[in-house]
């Protein structure tokens, strides 16, 4: 009897092997091949899994997006009780990749990144994912705002695109070198707190 192969644990596994190359070279120098290689099954395995080199790497997208997401939610699971702001500034901590832990991963999604400017459909799979982060950060900014009291209320929407961009940006200079992880969490905070003086 046949074994029973489990496609979606496959395409999982298959996924992380995209992301191990993915940080060891960047996206260009992912083939079909070295992907079988790095996760240990034949070429044919990955081509039932997927039908294309580009459909392979909109899954491990969209797979770095769910680990990405899964870990705001956990920490901010953790702590209820916290204010809307202190929620915020863990989810744009989340996002921006500082810890040493998520060098790898900042890597990997900087990869998609630069590959989403020539890929529609790696382009289409980070605007969704940037989409969902803008409307929880505008969710974030909104019920803080509320809270502050403040006399000229902030523009939810335009605050959330902007702390986005930034917390993106700040991935960028600690990978390249240009701010330690310190002095870019330094300018995510210190930013976040210039919403409410």
């Amino acid at each position: 009897m046949p074994k029973q192969v489990d496609h979606t644990s496959r395409r999982l596994h298959i996924a992380r092997a995209v992301c191990h190359l993915a940080d060891e070279r960047g996206l260009e120098g992912v083939t079909l091949r070295d992907v079988a290689a790095k996760a240990q099954v034949s070429m044919g395995a990955v081509q039932r899994c997927f039908r294309t080199k580009e459909e392979m790497l909109v899954f491990a997208l969209e797979y770095v997006g769910e680990l990405i997401m899964e870990r705001i939610q956990t920490r901010l699971v953790r702590s209820p009780a916290q204010s809307a702001g202190t929620a915020l500034g863990h989810a744009a901590t989340e996002i921006s990749l500082l810890r040493k832990e998520h060098r790898a991963e900042a890597r990997v999604w900087l990869a998609f990144v630069a590959q989403a400017v020539v890929s529609k459909a790696l382009a289409k799979t980070l605007k969704a994912n940037y989409a969902a982060l803008q409307e929880a950060f505008t969710r974030l900014i909104s019920e803080a705002d509320e809270d502050t009291h403040r006399a000229v209320p902030l523009d939810p929407r335009r605050e959330a695109r902007t702390l986005l961009a930034l917390a993106d940006g700040l991935t960028t200079h600690v990978l390249i070198g240009q701010l330690t992880p310190r002095e870019a969490h330094d300018v995510l905070h210190t930013h976040m707190a210039s919403l409410w003086d």
